[in-house]
Order: C-alpha cells, then structure tokens, then sequence
C-alpha cells in the first residue's frame, strides 16, 4: 500500500482535496474554484494553492471529475464501455511529474450514448466496498450503471436533479412560488405519481395547475415535483434493467439524496443498501494509488 498521496475531486464548480499519510487522511481542503469558475487563474495555478505544503518528496497526485474535461486542465480519454476496473489505473492521464487525471467512461451504441466523469472513481470505490449488480449514483445527473466483478457493462443517465432545478427556478411550474419547504408528505404523493405513471410530460404542467387551484400547497411544490420525478426516473430504469425485486441495488450518495431512491425503490418492493459517496471516492482513489505505486 502506498504509505503517500493526494487525492482531487475537481469538478465543474467544486473542487475538494485531501492529503493521506499511512492510509489516514491527515489534511483536506476545499475551494469553489471549479474548472468553470477559475476566475482568471490557470489550472495549475489552482492546484498550486491548493496542494501548498503537501507535495514533499514528489508525493503523488491523483485527480477526477470535470479537470479531465475538453473545459479542464487536460482532456483524459474516455474508456468505452464495456471497460475493466483496472482499466482505470492503467489509462492514467499525465499531467505534471507524477500528477495524473483518472480516465472517464463512455458507452456509444446506437441505443445508448452516455459519458461519466468522476463517477468511476466512486464506481471503483463502491465496487471494493460492496459488490453489486446495479449502483445507482443520485445526483444532478443520476447515473445507472450495470457492473460484474471484474467490467463496468453499461450504464445511462438520467438528468432527475436537474430538471428539477430547471422546472422549478426557470420554468412556469415555479414562477411566482414562495420559499419552498421540505414536506415527507408532499414528496410521497408526487412519488405514488411519479411510480404509477409513465407519462411524465403530461403530469409537469399539472403540478403548475394544481398549486394555482390550491389542491398543492404553493410551499410544498419542490418537494411533490422530486417526488414526481424521482418516482419515474426509478420506475423506467428498473424497468429497463428488467430487475427483479431479490436482486440488490446499491446506492451511492450522500445521506438524505440516497434516502429519497431508497424510499422510491421500497415503494416497487426493491430493497437497496446505501454507500456514502464521500467514502466511495476515497476508496477508488485509494485503489488506484495502490495501483500505481505497485
């Protein structure tokens, strides 16, 4: 095991770093200087300031997520689909002396079009942490990713989290709402819908029509629209992978977005188990640090 290294989760508006010593993470830092919001500075500039002091004795340096992108610091190839799990460690992307990026994944089928990136790292790590058939990773864009031992085989994506933003901040659904407030009831009712109905298009303008005649309290419209969308995003992909409800799903997030896909998965008589999506990335990386200094 390699007993030194840093580990960068550098995304679109994020980035987060942590420094390891003898497998214990002994410093973390973190900036909103995403590979979109640089303002001015270069890549490398960033990633100066943000590893200063850790990089003693040439300590490796292991990043993912959107710094890998045509609009990051170096463009790392994407691994098509099917791809092996050590593909990652073995498809690195140089940087600077011993700064590597962590390759993405892409499928290109005429049925299925679809990229990730950052996503593996968590993939790899969940995949030590708890063998699965299905991971699904919530988020801005959910990922569905059907996976053996040794292959990721495929996967799709569903943009659930940002449509949500979209309808909600930018469309008619939201105009005029007051400040929204978190509501069990109001999420389970949007997700019955969502669950039982597969015509999503239809049901968005009727959540606008339904706060406006007051059967939706005009609080609670965030939450009955997750619960909308949510519900139908897990209804078609399960029906997609033609699951059966004794095969396991493993969700890889954080805390309160996995429980809203535990709950949407309960509902269709799935049981799923619950992966933190720090922990995860911490674990990929770790395995792909070994990796390299082996």
């Amino acid at each position: 095991m390699t007993s030194r290294y840093i580990a960068i989760d550098w995304g679109s508006t994020n980035l987060r770093a942590w420094h390891y010593q003898d497998g214990v993470c002994v410093d973390s830092r973190q900036t909103t200087a995403g590979v979109t919001r640089l303002n001015g500075k270069s890549p490398q500039a960033v990633f100066e300031e943000v590893t200063r002091d850790w990089r003693g004795q040439n300590t490796p340096v292991l990043m993912a997520g959107m710094v890998g992108s045509n609009a990051g610091w170096k463009i790392a190839p994407y691994l098509p689909c099917p791809a092996r799990f050590t593909s990652l460690s073995q498809q690195l992307t140089p940087v600077l002396d011993n700064v590597w990026i962590i390759p993405g994944m892409s499928v290109q089928r005429d049925d299925n079009c679809n990229v990730m990136r950052g996503e593996e790292t968590q993939l790899l790590g969940a995949k030590a942490l708890s063998q699965a058939p299905l991971y699904v990773m919530p988020g801005t864009h959910c990922k569905w990713v059907h996976a053996d031992e040794h292959t990721v085989q495929d996967f799709r994506t569903v943009m659930t989290g940002e449509l949500h933003h979209l309808l909600l901040n930018h469309s008619l659904v939201g105009a005029g709402l007051p400040e929204q407030q978190a509501s069990l009831s109001a999420f389970r009712a949007g997700l019955e819908r969502g669950v039982n109905d597969r015509d999503l298009l239809p049901r968005l303008f009727e959540v606008r029509a339904a706060h406006v005649l007051g059967g939706l309290p005009r609080e609670e419209v965030s939450e009955f629209l997750s619960g909308l969308l949510i519900g139908n995003e897990v209804a078609a992909m399960t029906r997609h992978y033609a699951l059966e409800t004794r095969q396991p799903v493993t969700l890889v997030a954080n805390p309160s977005l996995s429980q809203r896909y535990v709950t949407a998965l309960a509902l269709l008589g799935f049981q799923a188990q619950v992966l933190d999506g720090d922990e995860a990335f911490q674990a990929g990386i770790r395995s792909i640090a070994n990796a390299v200094a082996n």
